[in-house]
């Protein structure tokens, strides 16, 4: 479980997250949602214990983000960045592996084990093609599905992503939401998707986190919480519900 108690956090003097309160349960598949500059990411750093919060707590299992160990941290949560970071002379192949870091005791080698987790984490993700490739020998869609496999290969029980799908094709954006449904339902991985695309959230995700001003605005099920009204004041836009369908359209 993560338990985000009364945080806040500031650039400099310019206030970003105003006291947020959120529960995220063992399980839940949440998109986390608002207008642009409004703290999505920067919430997400802070549950990854990247950033430390100006006021109040982060808490995982039972314990504040910031006395975990590196190690330990890599264990309970994998992170997948918005733009996709990797040393340029690492393979696909040696870039996935690193996932596996955590498990390793100090000098020592991969395990066929390992190799075939990896394996497997890129078959899922699309990549095993892509395997003996350098990062500036792909594309920036290549690049984020194997860092997505990457994630998938550290067996994290808790997944943070940052707008995933946001330089993918419309054919890969749906396979890796496919995957992050199935690995949702099948694992009962906990799920944190920071995305903008409300269509893709209105099919896939369960749970919404919607932030406005610096502060959170809902938190519940996805398809209760996107109103037509609440639509309109945080996005700006119309919206209508047909069938199991969301429909935007302009103001």
């Amino acid at each position: 479980m993560i338990a985000i108690e009364d945080v806040s956090y500031s650039y400099a003097e310019k206030p970003v997250l105003n006291h947020l309160n959120a529960t995220i349960e063992d399980g839940d598949f949440y998109a986390v949602m608002g207008a642009n500059g409004c703290g999505k990411t920067t919430l997400l750093k802070l549950v990854a214990g990247l950033l430390k919060p100006t006021q109040g707590k982060v808490i995982v299992d039972g314990k504040e983000v910031g006395k975990y160990t590196a190690r330990e941290l890599a264990q309970k949560m994998a992170l997948v960045r918005q733009q996709a970071q990797t040393d340029f002379e690492f393979s696909a192949f040696e870039t996935v592996l690193m996932g596996r870091n955590p498990y390793q005791h100090h000098l020592q080698n991969e395990s066929e084990a390992d190799k075939k987790i990896v394996e497997e984490c890129m078959r899922r993700t699309n990549t095993w093609h892509l395997r003996e490739k350098k990062p500036y020998q792909m594309s920036g869609g290549e690049l984020q599905r194997v860092m997505m496999a990457r994630a998938l290969a550290q067996q994290t029980p808790i997944v943070l992503l940052d707008e995933p799908i946001s330089n993918l094709d419309i054919a890969h954006q749906f396979e890796i939401m496919d995957l992050l449904r199935t690995i949702n339902r099948e694992q009962r991985k906990t799920l944190l998707l920071v995305i903008h695309d409300l269509n893709m959230a209105w099919q896939y995700c369960d749970q919404l986190l919607l932030l406005n001003e610096g502060g959170i605005c809902y938190q519940g099920s996805l398809k209760q919480g996107l109103t037509p009204e609440r639509v309109e004041h945080v996005f700006g836009v119309n919206s209508s519900i047909a069938g199991d369908h969301l429909i935007l359209s302009r103001k």
